[in-house]
């Protein structure tokens, strides 16, 4: 073998194990990027499902209210029919 197909030899091996490494460094940085995309998806998916669970204590609480207030309303009613029917009779 001659010192020139020797040194193309090495020469082709030094330029694919560049390749390589520089393959290796874009596939770690895909994966950082990929990383804090999911990272990312998984802190909004947790700031939804915190969101969620404030507006379900709202809604149980916006429905207590309107409840008591139905009563409040209903016994009212009430009130006001016995008052009524005790006018009527006098």
């Amino acid at each position: 073998m001659s010192v020139h197909t020797s040194r193309s030899i090495q020469a082709l091996a030094a330029a694919t194990i560049l390749v390589a490494g520089l393959s290796g460094c874009a596939s770690t940085g895909n994966n950082a990027a990929m990383q804090a995309q999911i990272d990312s998806a998984a802190a909004d998916a947790a700031a939804a499902k915190a969101d969620a669970a404030a507006a379900k204590a709202t809604s149980a609480e916006a429905l207590r209210t309107a409840n008591e207030a139905k009563a409040i309303a209903e016994d009212t009613e009430t009130k006001i029919d016995r008052m009524f029917k005790k006018a009527m009779h006098k």
